[in-house]
């Protein structure tokens, strides 16, 4: 054990229940306990300063001392501290952010539907699928189809999409209804002399052969990510989404963009939807629109599914679904201010200026001897972390390969994060300067280097 007795660290072993966190491990360990922030970094409690290099999960967009943010909190808590958006209540801040987030919406939505996180956010959307289809008397036309390493919660129907396998062992999901694809990741999945687009025609095919053995009439939609974010950090193959769609719009199979890790400028647009030209039927997105200060999520509908909406109102009365917390005002507040900082900072901006040269530190730690590819967009990225460089061969899983990275990392002051694809993420909050982007890289370089010795070791 390596925490005192009734310390911190103790109270937290005896009571609290860590997600994605090994419990035996955990027994013996402890917890680290952050306890502040400011700007790009976090401290512990032992004092010692970090770089949140994965910004916090994807999230903390405008680092942790955002001051505008406490106060757009403060002051909503003063006015009006909770109210609802059941039976035809609202407030100002619901009202306002609906209007802002359509104005800047990757495509023409209708209306925006308010949830507490990303997981609900996804949830939400696929009971609105069903009820869509329902409404217009497609009732068997109800399959979601996912991709591998895709990652969109861990709800029961979001953990049914979410195709990594550590989210999914023992915990009887998929349900019914929920069918996968292909991952599209070249490096990893493309066959010997077949380039970019021809892997993206060939899973392109795919998807079109799953719907048609499926029964197109079953088959309701298909969920992505423009990014994959927490099954690997996986950029589309060139022409993907392009010939992707068309298999969609043929079999009138609807599309969800989950913008829930790629939102608010993550890819050098707002959205990335934008850098990879989605255009879906149904927008979910999180994390970053309120910078993480808060809860809350949303779902952006069509015009088409909102008139369906009207006409099952009509029906039963009501739409029957909602969320006590789903709109808070203070929450709303935050993500309105947060939006407002994007804009009048130009962050887009930055994050285009920045982004050159965090891409070019990270491609050049393709060359480390652990590293079998470097691949990412914007200000986000990923190192598949490899035992044989040649032969692309993964390490055993026991070794855990990219935890050990993480660790190493950590001992150079620097929070990454290890995925289940042996993949190391990185993903600092948008206000990264171009200084502190060396100072990332420099750091993972030498937690590579470090964990390269360990690995040869063992």
């Amino acid at each position: 054990m390596s925490y005192l007795p009734n310390s911190p660290a103790a109270k937290d072993v005896a009571y609290a229940l860590h997600p994605y966190t090994n419990l035996a491990i955990h027994e013996e360990r402890g917890p680290m306990i952050i306890t502040r922030g400011e700007g790009i970094y976090i401290w512990d409690d032992d004092g010692n300063k970090y770089i949140e290099g994965l910004a916090g999960l994807w999230c903390v967009s405008l680092g942790f001392s955002e001051q505008r943010l406490v106060d757009a909190a403060t002051k909503q808590l003063q006015e009006l501290p909770y109210s609802h958006t059941f039976a035809h209540r609202s407030t100002h801040t619901v009202i306002e952010l609906a209007e802002r987030l359509l104005s800047i919406a990757p495509k023409p939505m209708s209306k925006v539907f308010f949830t507490n996180s990303g997981s609900e956010a996804v949830d939400t959307a696929i009971k609105f699928i069903w009820y869509y289809n329902n409404a217009l008397g497609r009732t068997n036309k109800k399959k979601i189809i996912s991709r591998k390493r895709g990652y969109h919660g861990v709800t029961l129907a979001g953990s049914s999409l979410t195709a990594i396998p550590l989210m999914q062992n023992d915990f009887d999901v998929p349900l019914d209804r929920f069918i996968h694809t292909d991952t599209p990741n070249h490096y990893r999945y493309g066959e010997d002399g077949e380039n970019e687009e021809e892997f993206a025609t060939r899973l392109a095919n795919n998807l079109e052969q799953l719907i048609l053995d499926e029964g197109p009439d079953t088959v309701a939609a298909l969920i992505a990510e423009p990014v994959m974010g927490a099954g690997g950090v996986m950029p589309p193959p060139r022409t993907y989404f392009e010939k992707i769609q068309g298999v969609l719009k043929r079999h009138d199979v609807l599309l969800v963009a989950d913008e829930v890790i790629c939102g608010f400028g993550r890819t050098g647009n707002m959205w990335g939807s934008q850098t990879y030209d989605l255009t879906p039927d149904i927008v979910t997105c999180a994390k970053q629109l309120s910078s993480a200060y808060l809860p809350i999520a949303a779902v952006m509908i069509s015009e088409d599914i909102y008139r369906a909406f009207v006409e099952q109102s009509k029906k039963h009365g009501a739409l029957g679904m909602g969320y006590t917390y789903g709109g808070h005002p203070v929450s709303a507040a935050v993500a309105l201010e947060t939006l407002n900082i994007y804009e009048e900072r130009d962050i887009l901006s930055h994050v285009r200026s920045v982004a050159p040269r965090f891409q070019q530190r990270l491609h050049d730690l393709g060359a480390h001897p652990l590293v079998g590819e470097a691949r990412g967009v914007g200000l986000i990225g990923g190192l598949e972390i490899v035992a044989d460089k040649a032969s692309k061969a993964l390490f055993d899983p026991g070794v855990k390969s990219a935890a050990k990275v993480f660790e190493h990392t950590l001992q150079h002051g620097l929070f990454v994060r290890p995925l289940p694809s042996d993949t190391v993420g990185i993903c600092p909050p948008l206000i990264i300067t171009e200084q502190e982007v060396d100072m990332v890289f420099d750091r993972l370089q030498q937690g590579l280097d470090d964990a390269a010795k360990t690995l040869s070791a063992e």
